[in-house]
């Protein structure tokens, strides 16, 4: 009775894992086409079903466009400076691009992206330096987030010899979209400039 008790709940629980992205996408794209179709939108003569959804990609095609092109950066940085700015919601803004992998500098959630051994030593893993602390003995030891995927916000936290952990160039935003992709996008491993590879 146990095994298939235990049977029947290994299965239920892998088939809603399975569906909780699919869900949650198809429940997402009914939300916004519902709100969409209920804006002003929905009154223009041209509207049909799905114009709302395909307005949106196209705005995010857009900026994308935007942002990839010089013009658009410098824009980009100056809307950037200018959120930072405001008195309550510069603080949010900063917290949101810190969460995203797009904070710099010491005060950042993430500082560099290092790749550290895996458990059984036979792989290498993409890690988040959060911090750098000493332990008892007055040895520096790197604080490594390393993430889950396609989930980053799960996943294990190590204290590590420096020596132990391979800093990449790798941008920590782009570390994280590899995470949500599965590697499905462009990542470079190349070392950091200055960081020779350990023997």
């Amino acid at each position: 009775m146990n095994v298939v008790l235990g049977h029947l709940t290994k299965c239920f629980v892998a088939g809603l894992v399975a569906l909780l992205p699919i869900g949650g996408t198809v429940l997402l794209v009914m939300y916004l086409e519902a709100s969409i179709s209920k804006s002003w939108l929905a009154e223009q003569e041209f509207y049909f079903p799905g114009a709302g959804l395909l307005a949106v990609v196209l705005i995010v095609y857009v900026i994308g466009l935007l942002v990839s092109t010089f013009l658009g950066r410098w824009i980009f940085r100056k809307v950037d400076a200018l959120l930072h700015a405001l008195p309550a919601l510069g603080r949010l803004y900063g917290t949101l691009k810190e969460i995203f992998g797009y904070g710099q500098g010491k005060e950042a959630m993430f500082h560099e992206v290092v790749l550290v051994k895996s458990v059984g030593a036979q792989a290498e893993e993409l890690g988040l330096v959060t911090s750098r602390v000493k332990d008892d003995t007055g040895a520096e030891r790197l604080v490594v987030f390393v993430p889950g995927a396609p989930n980053p916000t799960s996943g294990r936290l190590l204290l590590l010899d420096p020596r132990d952990a391979r800093p990449l160039a790798l941008p920590v935003n782009e570390a994280l979209k590899a995470l949500v992709t599965v590697g499905k996008t462009e990542l470079s491993l190349a070392l950091r400039a200055g960081s020779a590879p350990k023997p």
